[in-house]
């Protein structure tokens, strides 16, 4: 796999995350999959090793500073975020590849459809 293609994977992903407020992951899976040929598994255990230490400590430096974080209330959604990952991912280990693939692309276009209208 290219380190370049990586580098340049989470170059995108945290600017758009930073920009909209989004999942790196959105990103990040669909370019794992497509342009480095990890299986949906793979891509989705990738993505959260990879957005674990950053998960966007400089965007959310800025908006603190700018007064737009929620302190209590984002500590209660990261409580429940790390139980639900465990959750999650109790439940996708088992799911067949190709399913998960179509259930995250069902997931992503009901998003994009609710986002748009």
């Amino acid at each position: 796999m290219s380190a370049v293609f990586a580098i340049i994977t989470g170059l995108l992903a945290g600017t758009l995350s930073g920009i909209f407020g989004i999942g790196g992951a959105t990103i990040i899976i669909p370019a794992l999959i497509f342009f480095m040929g990890l299986n949906q598994h793979q891509a989705q255990g990738t993505a959260l090793a990879a957005l674990l230490p950053p998960v966007g400590i400089l965007a959310v430096m800025r908006y603190y500073y700018s007064g737009n974080v929620v302190i209590d209330v984002a500590l209660y959604a990261a409580a429940g975020f790390l139980i639900g990952g465990l959750i999650g991912s109790m439940i996708a280990m088992p799911i067949p590849e190709q399913l998960l693939r179509k259930l995250f692309a069902v997931y992503l276009l009901i998003i994009a459809i609710r986002m748009f209208f």
